[in-house]
Parts: C-alpha cells; structure tokens; sequence
C-alpha cells in the first residue's frame, strides 16, 4: 500500500513553515497540515506557503484558521456565525491557491454540561437544513477549484452533532456538494465508532484526508488502535489522500517523528 504521509505544523519544531517543511522532508514525510492564527495572517506568510513544495518538496496539503471564532459557523449570535463564515470562507480561498483541503464541524468546543448518557444525539430537520445551508454557502467558494471542504466527525465531548463517520455521510448526501468529503481522525473514532475498518469502508470514496492519532491522542503506536486493520480498510477504499499527524508527542519530536514515520510504512508495506 502507497501512502502519503503528513504532519500538523505544530507539532514539529522550527523557526519557520520552511524550515518545518524541510525537517519533515528529511523524516520521510511528504506533506505538511498548517493550523496559523488568522490575526497573524500575512501576505509574507502566504508567499511562503505558495512556494513551500517547490522549495522543499512537502505539499501543504491542509490548511485551517484558528480563531476564537472557529467552530461557530451554527452559533445562534449572528455576528460571531458571521465572523466565523468570513474565516472558513478566507481558509477556502486559501485552499484554492495550494489545492489543499480544510475542515469544519456543526460546531467545536467543551460540552457543557458534558453529555455522559447521550453519545449519538441527532439534529433536529431545522437543525440539519440550516447547517446544509451552511454547507452549501462555503461550498460555492470552493467549487471549480481543487479545494475540498470536508467534515470532520469530533466526539461527543468536544460537538452537539455529527460525531460519527455514518452521520457526516448522510448529510453530505443530502447536501449534494462538489468539493466535499470527509476527514476521519483516529482518535476521535476511538472514542464514537463501535468498528473502525468497518466505518472507514462505510463511509468510502467520501474519505478524502485523515487524521492520525493513537486513542490516548499520541503518535500511532503509543496507544492500542490496531493500525494494520485501519490501514487495511483503507486500501480496500482504494484511499489515496494525506493521512496527516494530529496528535500530541510524549517525546522528543526529533526522534519520535522519524519513529513514526518508518511505523506506519512498515505496516503500509505489508498489505
């Protein structure tokens, strides 16, 4: 199995995007996912993001905003919906530039109060078609282009909504979008899914990016997700996206990342 591999930005130590980029190159990385502040947006930094593979050889291959707005595109305040529109909308154009991809979710932060008893809660129509019609909206942005919007199933501690791979598919189903896909992340599946190949083979081509983390939310292999049988279904998927590092480290990056890289194309190799 031919994989692409990919690391969060911050996860790795250095002075620049650059120099990142170029530490991850010798790691036996292929990509790289930029999570930048939007406050701190510039031209400099897009120019550098612009010209980052052809420098180095690492694809920016995701790119996120993060703000206090993020996570609010259902938010009830119609200013702070609007600021957080405009900062998904800003991401997309973004995305178009680099052909990369960003996410989103009905909505992200702590729960409160924390939903112990409730794990698979369901939107109501009202609900539901309000956030296709958000959907749509950014979709617009992205569409001609080779930007994706994807949904990202977060677990029941950290969204209301859409905690499940089988959830974020049938609203992309009824929404009908070019552009859009869906973004797993292993930890978060650890928490909601009952079978993890099984969903990832549920959910299919839809399937366009993932997020690696062990379920303790470490590096791949410090914790207890059986790797080989995800890596497995997503062969059978036919998957050829970026899985991308999102996850913390115990360690000493330096070593650890490089650890990680030769672990999952060992398992890789085998199927």
């Amino acid at each position: 199995m031919d994989i692409k591999l990919s690391c969060s930005d911050v996860m790795v130590p250095g002075r620049s995007l650059t120099d990142k980029a170029e530490k991850l190159r010798q790691w036996g990385y292929d990509g790289i996912a930029v999570f930048t502040s939007y406050a701190q947006w510039s031209e400099e930094k897009l120019e550098e993001l612009l010209h980052l593979k052809e420098n180095t050889g690492i694809a920016p291959c995701e790119f996120v905003f993060m703000d206090s707005v993020y996570g609010h595109l259902m938010s009830p305040d119609k200013q702070l919906k609007s600021k957080a529109m405009a900062m998904y909308k800003d991401a997309i154009g973004v995305c178009k530039k680099i052909g990369a991809m960003t996410e989103m979710e009905f909505d992200y932060g702590i729960q409160d109060p924390l939903p112990l008893f409730e794990p698979y809660k369901q939107m109501s129509n009202s609900e539901e078609q309000a956030f296709i019609e958000v959907l749509k909206e950014l979709g617009e942005v992205a569409a001609g282009s080779e930007a994706y919007i994807l949904l990202e199933p977060i677990n029941r501690y950290e969204t209301k909504y859409l905690t499940r791979l089988q959830d974020c598919k049938a609203i992309l189903e009824k929404a009908q979008l070019a552009n859009s896909g869906l973004l797993p992340d292993f930890f978060h599946m650890s928490i909601e899914e009952v079978d993890l190949p099984g969903s990832i083979k549920n959910a299919g081509s839809l399937i366009k990016h993932v997020h690696l983390g062990d379920n303790n939310r470490l590096l791949p292999g410090h914790g207890h997700t059986n790797w080989h049988a995800c890596f497995e279904a997503l062969n059978e998927i036919n998957f050829k996206g970026f899985m991308n590092l999102e996850c913390g480290i115990s360690g000493v990056p330096e070593i650890e990342l490089p650890e990680t890289a030769t672990f999952l194309r060992k398992i890789a190799s085998a199927i």
